[in-house]
């Protein structure tokens, strides 16, 4: 389900669920994380600005790649933080 804040191509949030074990639906909650910490992707090349968010959800450390559209954030992928994120999360929120 999207919503006017959100978007998604519904066949890569199917895939994302397969591979990553991580909803779309989910991933936009990230954004609520007052802590959450961002940055560009510039890994990634597709003719687009792209960034990631790292946030808690639900006791959980997510890694969100999206791009912007318009108003809305479009999520390309969610899954699991990896280690060095986790730490980065964490020490970009000590005080």
């Amino acid at each position: 389900m999207q919503d006017e804040h959100f978007e998604w191509r519904d066949d890569k949030a199917a895939r994302n669920w397969r591979e990553h074990g991580v909803t779309f639906e989910t991933a936009r909650d990230v954004f609520r994380d007052a802590f959450a910490i961002e940055w560009d992707d510039r890994g990634q090349d597709e003719g687009e600005d792209r960034f990631v968010t790292v946030g808690m959800v639900d006791d959980r450390l997510l890694f969100v790649s999206y791009t912007m559209r318009g108003e809305r954030i479009r999520i390309i992928s969610a899954r699991f933080a990896e280690p060095y994120e986790r730490r980065r999360y964490h020490n970009e929120n000590q005080a």
